[in-house]
């Protein structure tokens, strides 16, 4: 009982001004969290500049040295002390702080990074002499003459010195260092005719003096807008996203969405490529994310993750972007509008795609057939090629006779003693490598007597050649082959036609005997009330039963029996999380999806070649065939000089 108790005062606290040097460390808590944070502050500084070239040097993760070098407009020798004053900016008047067009414009960064470590600061604006002026630890130093032939340079040494307890909360330089490039690369996909530079100079003295080491450089993409951005990403992201993704230009009601969407079977195990911009400035916005979600959800199981870079540009008076003083959140005057706008452009965008499929699929599987680990398999010494020689096939060059033996050794037989087919072929017998013993052996492949593959076939799948182990379909295209799994291919056509059929239909609604009774906050009731229209439209009628009370009279028949208060309460909670529900919609899609599974064809049954090239021509012309309902590839495709490859052909 005699223990102190803090919030018990014992004498009346007084109220202080705090001087500008405390205001300038605290405001650094909430700008400066750690050496990207400041990285951040003053690149987009440089970018409001119109720099065009932009030069980033770190050492120990930015924790002993950051400095920025653009060749901007400069700043006079009478601007450099008024930018270290809080609240200075050149990007507003402060007249209307909803119309900004610029990364910065609190005017809170270089005083706040003045106040935590040693800032300084070069400029020279065009026709007149540069200028140099210092602060450490928020002391400002005198403006002095400097050599610099154009733009700014800003070199912040000794980071959180004046805040040493700062210092125990950052991670490793290593950890550090990756924050400080996936900054760069954010704001270089955002700026793709600007050039960027990161370098690291941690080390000796000679590693600085040589320029240190260089960790990223994307130098000032050319041509249209689509053309330099797949240019740029394809330097930030690599080729493998840019060669999978899809472009996205929609517009609506004056909001603009561009960008690149990837193919869901290009899909990752964690939400690592996701970029979102709006007018230009990088954000992580819930509500943005919840909606590129929404948009693949009936594309990607619940572990994997679409991979996008999506601009939405539109009048800045429609978005607030003062809510955070990092700048990072958003927020919309219409945000159901930008997130219907995501979704709605991004499922037609997939739908446009129709059976195409990433090109990774067939990568994964050409690694997987390499030659060299079939001996480890039989517990033998795997073959180590020599790389060096030069490669020798017996069949290279074939003589005259050898053509001819060939050619007779492949010519059909005669008329009265035909050649089996794969199915009709007697059994063979084959020898374990492992056990020595000798078993009948029928393969599990069958072919028919199909017809050749016209040369002015135009058809992306191909035609159906053969069926293997009852499940893969073997289709001979023109420039090389497709193997499809039967079964997740036509899984996907089920489900397709499923949908369609309950677009066209809608919904049908089960009326319950009894009400069911949902008891809930008043404030949660009126959230699900706003949206009873929505809900009826997928058969859940609900309406109020006062207070707080929502009565559930109408339930999804496709659902069966359900638990209606467990269900309200998922879509409240999908509602706080992103804003809207998608909750509903998918337990209906993934009844249609367990029904279109049962529904379609099973592995090990044995297809006619006219159903086999049934299948093909559907798949072509149904919207997003080239993955299953679980976000796998139905089929892969394998070109003629990958295949020749393989085989040393090339």
């Amino acid at each position: 009982m005699n223990q102190h108790t803090p919030k018990i005062l014992t004498e009346r606290p007084v109220i202080r001004q705090l001087d500008e040097t405390a205001a300038n460390r605290i405001a650094a808590g909430e700008v400066v969290e750690r050496p990207a944070s400041a990285v951040k502050e003053l690149v987009e500084n440089a970018l409001d500049a119109g720099a065009r070239r932009i030069d980033v040097a770190y050492a120990d993760g930015g924790k002993t040295l950051i400095r920025i070098t653009d060749d901007g407009c400069g700043m006079t020798a009478e601007d450099l002390p008024l930018a270290l004053s809080r609240h200075a900016t050149s990007k507003i008047d402060g007249s209307d702080l909803l119309n900004i067009h610029t990364f910065g414009f609190r005017g809170e960064a270089l005083p706040s990074l003045g106040a935590v470590g040693r800032l300084s600061i070069t400029s020279r604006v065009a026709g007149e002499d540069a200028a140099e002026i210092t602060v450490a630890g928020g002391k400002i130093g005198p403006v002095k003459p400097a050599a610099l032939t154009a733009g700014t340079v800003v070199e912040l040494r000794d980071l959180f010195y004046a805040t040493p307890a700062r210092l125990k909360f950052l991670r490793t330089d290593r950890a550090e260092a990756q924050s400080i490039a996936d900054v760069i690369k954010r704001l270089a996909m955002a700026e793709p005719y600007v050039s960027f530079t990161l370098r690291d100079m941690s080390g000796d003295k000679a590693a600085q003096k040589s320029g240190g080491r260089e960790i990223f450089r994307a130098d000032a993409e050319q041509g249209e807008l689509f053309d330099a951005l797949a240019g740029r990403l394809g330097r930030v992201l690599g080729r493998d996203f840019t060669d999978n993704a899809l472009p996205i230009d929609a517009e609506r009601e004056g909001l603009r969405l561009t960008g690149y969407a990837a193919l869901p079977t290009y899909s990752r195990g964690a939400a690592v490529e996701q970029f979102l911009f709006v007018n230009g400035r990088p954000v992580r916005d819930k509500m943005l994310l919840g909606a590129l979600r929404a948009a693949y959800m009936d594309f990607l199981s619940r572990d994997r993750h679409p991979a996008a870079v999506l601009f939405i540009t539109c009048d800045p008076e429609r978005v607030d972007v003062n809510v955070h003083p990092a700048k990072s959140e958003v927020r919309f005057r219409e945000s159901g509008l930008a997130r219907g706008l995501i979704v709605t452009a991004l499922r037609h965008a997939l739908a446009g795609a129709g059976h195409r499929a990433s090109s990774t699929v067939a990568g994964a599987t050409l690694g997987a057939m390499r030659p060299e680990g079939m001996g480890a398999a039989l517990g033998q010494t795997p073959y180590q090629p020599d790389l060096s020689a030069p490669r020798i096939y017996q069949m290279d060059r074939p003589s005259a006779g050898a053509l001819r033996s060939a050619y007779a050794a492949q010519a059909p037989a005669p008329a009265q003693a035909p050649m089996p087919g794969w199915a009709e072929a007697a059994p063979s017998y084959r020898t374990d490598p492992l056990t020595g013993e000798v078993s009948p052996f029928s393969p599990t492949a069958r072919a028919e007597d199909l017809p050749p593959v016209p040369q002015g076939s135009n058809h992306p799948l191909g035609a159906a050649r053969a069926q293997v182990h009852e499940n893969y379909i073997i289709a001979q295209t023109r420039d090389g082959m497709v193997i499809v799994d039967q079964h997740a291919a036509h899984e996907r056509l089920v489900y397709e036609r499923l949908k369609r059929q309950m677009a066209e239909n809608g919904v049908a609604a089960q009326a319950l005997l009894i009400p069911e009774i949902v008891e809930l906050s008043a404030g949660d009731a009126a959230r699900l009330l706003d949206l009873a229209e929505d809900l009826a439209c997928m058969g859940l009628t609900i309406e109020g039963f006062g207070g707080g009370a929502i009565a559930v009279r109408e339930t999804p028949a496709i659902l069966g029996e359900i638990n209606a208060a467990a269900l309200l309460r998922d879509i409240l909670d999908e509602l706080a999380d992103l804003g809207d529900s998608q909750r509903l919609q998918a337990k209906i899609e993934a009844v249609l999806s367990r029904m279109a599974c049962h529904g379609s064809i099973r592995s090990g049954r044995q297809m006619r070649a006219e159903e086999m090239n049934a299948l093909l021509r559907e798949m072509e012309a149904t919207p997003h065939s080239g993955q299953c309902n679980h976000g796998r590839p139905t089929y892969v495709e394998l070109k003629l000089a990958d295949i020749e490859r393989l085989f040393g052909r090339t």
